[in-house]
């Protein structure tokens, strides 16, 4: 048996990730395993999608630091690679250029700041196709702090993937999204007239949230019914409330109603009944890259 150990850096407009992942090399095949996840709550989108689209200095040394950090605990666990992309926040913030350069230069570490169609690539590269019905058609639903990205998987290849301005921090500041959220309606109730039946596949920290809550076990679904009533349930709790009560994390707490309630309308539009939460997102899926680019360069040197 062969153990190596990949990680893969996500930065989100809510958060920033650190996810350390164990590849298993046997004689019956390959196993991904999460070893650890390390989450820093920084809010970038709180900037970039407002402040005039300029993440501030102040922000950005607390990335600097995140990222600092993070690269002296990928040395500590002998990484054989890793990797670090960006999302919806440094997709539209006006300085990514300047921001992705200090890093860069403080830490060493390259931010790749990647578009929707990336980001679908991601998605695809975790290897999702082998979760699922390979008869059946599969929307695939990511909803961020930034951005909703939406791909349609269908008898184990990708259709159509499309990404949406719409994300749980421009809910909460109130943002005018009525356009955007018009052009998904139409985008999945198209997706689901074509592919009937469809159903969903839910992605994000939120999401993942609901679906602890549900006290189900992994890879069950949830029901459009277990979606409605955990909503009412959390939504009848202030926000203080959720922090206190329910123990969540603050910047968790702000964002889990309208992410969740993202998530009923999208199931209300494609008629789905049910949602499968399998718990992967985009840093899976650079582990996944990952790894296939490390096992082709050795393969090239045999």
């Amino acid at each position: 048996m062969k153990l190596l150990k990949f990680a893969a850096i996500d930065v989100g407009s809510n958060a920033v990730r650190l996810l350390f992942m164990n590849v298993i090399e046997d004689s019956t095949g390959v196993y991904f395993k999460k070893s650890s996840l390390v989450r820093m709550p920084l809010r970038l989108g709180d900037e970039a999608f407002y402040n005039g689209g300029v993440i501030s200095e102040a922000r950005i040394e607390k990335l600097m630091h995140t990222i600092t950090a993070f690269r002296h605990l990928m040395m500590v666990q002998d990484v054989v690679g890793f990797r670090a992309c960006a999302t919806s926040a440094m997709r539209e913030a006006a300085n990514s250029g300047h921001v992705v350069k200090y890093i860069r230069d403080k830490t060493g570490v390259e931010i790749e700041v990647i578009d929707g169609q990336q980001e679908a690539e991601l998605i695809y590269a975790n290897r999702i196709v082998e979760l699922i019905n390979k008869e059946r058609a599969y929307l695939y639903v990511d909803v961020g702090g930034g951005s909703t990205e939406v791909t349609l998987f269908s008898k184990m290849k990708v259709i159509v993937s499309a990404s949406f301005n719409l994300g749980t921090i421009r809910f909460i500041k109130g943002e005018d999204t009525g356009k955007e959220k018009k052009r998904l309606r139409e985008f999945v109730k198209g997706l689901a007239a074509r592919h009937k039946p469809v159903e969903l596949i839910g992605s994000g920290g939120n999401i993942n949230k609901v679906f602890k809550l549900s006290g189900k076990r992994d890879g069950m679904p949830l029901t459009l019914k277990n979606l409605k009533d955990i909503y009412d349930y959390v939504d009848s709790f202030t926000i203080d409330e959720r922090i206190r009560d329910l123990g969540f994390n603050p910047d968790r707490a702000d964002v889990i109603i309208p992410a969740t309630g993202l998530f009923l309308k999208i199931m209300k539009w494609t008629g789905a009944k049910k949602i499968l939460v399998p718990k992967i997102g985009v840093s899976d899926g650079i582990v996944h890259q990952l790894y296939n680019n490390y096992r082709m360069e050795r393969e090239m040197q045999l």
